[in-house]
C-alpha cells in the first residue's frame, strides 16, 4: 500500500489555479504535521508548506505565501494545496509528506505541475 497519492496536477496558464490533493494511508495522519514539497527540473526537492496536525497553524515558503493554502482532512486522511496565481517558475512535481523528517513516509510518485508563460 503506497501511504501518500498526490492528485490534482496539471497543465495552467500563467496566472491560473491548481488544488492538489494528497491521500495518506498506513499511519495515524492526524498525529501528523504535514507538508508539501517540489522538485523542479534540475533542481532539489524543496519545502513548500507545513500545516500542523490540527490544521490550526500553517507556514509557507517566501514565494508561494498568498499564493498557495495548505488545509487538510484528518477525517478523510487528506491534505491539500491550493494554488492561485500561479506562475512558471512553480513548475515542478509536488510531493506531500510529513513534516518531521523523522516521520518521513515513502515518497509518493508525485503530481506534475507546469504553468505555461
Amino acid at each position: 500500500q503506497v501511504p501518500l497519492v498526490e492528485s490534482g496536477g496539471g497543465l495552467v496558464q500563467f496566472g491560473g489555479s491548481l488544488r492538489l490533493s494528497c491521500a495518506a494511508s498506513g499511519f495515524t495522519f492526524a498525529n501528523y504535521a504535514m507538508s508539501w514539497y517540489r522538485q523542479a527540473p534540475g533542481k532539489a526537492r524543496e519545502w513548500v508548506a507545513s500545516i500542523t496536525n490540527d490544521g490550526g497553524n500553517t507556514n509557507y515558503e517566501y514565494s508561494v505565501k498568498g499564493r498557495f493554502t495548505i488545509s487538510r482532512d484528518n477525517a478523510k486522511n487528506t491534505v491539500f494545496l491550493q494554488m492561485n496565481n500561479l506562475k512558471p517558475e512553480d513548475t515542478a512535481i509536488y510531493y506531500c509528506n510529513t513534516a518531521l523528517i523523522t516521520a518521513r513516509r515513502a515518497w509518493g510518485q508525485g503530481t506534475q505541475v507546469t504553468v505555461s508563460s
